[in-house]
């Protein structure tokens, strides 16, 4: 188990801000990466970020499990698993920090492109064909096999649609589910499931659990008109740090 001191120091933190991820202010949890490797390398702050994101799933997806897209989550899961088979594939090749400062600044523009459209009036919600899910599918799956970073790109197809709060938190939360399983055994082909990456993630989990119940605590308590809010400006917030971290 990692022992240095400046290592917790940061994923207490990141840790807590993927429990308010996984209850539902999604996007929060990308920056939960970069913080850890901070102290680690990013390969094995993966490693241990993916055991806590399996077992924070756990009570997003009982929270909401009765709120569920089959239309969303079937077209852009179909596509996560190709994106994960080319983020397997190209894991020895593909800067973690690239991909990263490209998330970042996809976050930055949308969300602040959304927020102008809110302003000015959004008009319909988007109703594009399930294909083009597809394709934001394998952007997803990419570069959450390579960095833990999905959202941003799953989101820049699904926030359009204009779904409900709980049917967005429920749908995200079943997808991600479904995502962080079908990367295990990419996982442990690489090596990366190391007794002192496992031990560590353990030692994290009461936190992790902790968050993730505070956050669905939280998100049903914000009024549905000002969460799209809320998670364009997390959006915003999000892509700066993971462009800012990709630089340094």
């Amino acid at each position: 188990m990692i022992a240095d001191p400046l290592f917790y120091a940061l994923a207490v933190p990141a840790v807590m801000l993927l429990g308010l991820a996984k209850g539902g202010f999604a996007g929060a949890g990308a920056l939960s990466l970069p913080m850890i490797a901070f102290a680690t390398d990013p390969v094995q702050a993966a490693a241990i970020l993916l055991p806590i994101l399996i077992a924070q799933d756990v009570v997003g997806v009982w929270a909401f499990r009765r709120s569920v897209d089959g239309f969303v989550l079937g077209w852009t899961l179909a596509g996560a698993v190709i994106g994960i088979a080319i983020g397997y594939w190209f894991a020895a090749s593909v800067s973690a920090d690239a991909v990263l400062a490209m998330v970042g600044g996809i976050s930055i523009l949308f969300g602040a492109y959304r927020l102008w459209k809110d302003r000015i009036g959004g008009g319909a919600a988007s109703r594009s064909p399930g294909w083009v899910g597809s394709l934001f599918g394998i952007a997803s799956g990419f570069t959450s096999q390579v960095a833990h970073a999905g959202q941003p790109p799953w989101q820049l197809w699904v926030l359009p649609r204009g779904l409900s709060r709980d049917m967005l938190v429920g749908t995200t939360a079943v997808y991600f589910a479904l995502v962080n399983w079908i990367k295990v055994p990419a996982y442990l082909a690489l090596g990366q499931f190391t007794r002192e990456n496992l031990l560590t993630a353990a030692a994290l989990m009461p936190v992790a659990i902790g968050s993730t119940v505070a956050g669905v605590w939280l998100v049903r308590r914000v009024a549905p008109e000002r969460f799209y809010t809320a998670i364009y400006w997390l959006m915003i917030g999000v892509g700066v740090v993971l462009v800012a971290k990709a630089l340094i």
